[in-house]
């Protein structure tokens, strides 16, 4: 028995899953400021440095992805409707431990790309735009996890 997808049923699911892509991206602007504020000492600031210029691109990313759902027809939530799931780009305790926020942003952006390759198969076929859009996003986040991969290397060694 074959289950066949309707093109309603499959924009439906386009659409959920670009609002859920368009809240991960909220909270990991709100986490990036939070945790680059947040941090002290002398390993800090390229970290900071980095985050700050990271802020930007993803608050680009959410406005790309409120765009696109109301293009096919649904609606960008508002705050009220926003369920917080990034722990690990929580602030440390330690405000010294750029480790721990190099590790939470690598979480994030591997959420993130995970998100992105479920919302390019499910466009497969049915929604090239949106598909295209998700490619260039994936690629964008695949940029930030190498970057932190590589602070992850350099600051583990210490």
């Amino acid at each position: 028995m074959s289950k066949k997808k309707t093109k309603k049923g499959v924009r439906e699911q386009i659409i959920d899953g670009l609002i859920d892509a368009y809240w991960k991206e909220i909270e990991t602007v709100q986490n990036y400021i939070a945790v680059s504020s947040n941090l002290d000492g002398v390993d800090a600031d390229p970290i900071k440095k980095a985050l700050a210029s990271d802020i930007g691109e993803e608050l680009g990313h959410a406005q790309q992805l409120a765009n696109r759902i109301r293009v096919l027809g649904g609606v960008v939530p508002g705050s009220m409707a926003f369920k917080a799931v990034q722990k690990t780009l929580q602030p440390p305790k330690d405000s010294t431990n750029v480790v721990a926020v190099i590790k939470g942003v690598i979480d994030a952006e591997e959420d993130g790309i995970a998100g992105y390759n479920k919302l390019i198969r499910l466009c497969d076929g049915v929604d090239y735009g949106t598909q295209d859009m998700c490619i260039a996003l994936l690629t964008d986040e695949e940029d930030h996890r190498r970057e932190f991969v590589g602070f992850l290397k350099q600051y583990s060694r210490r």
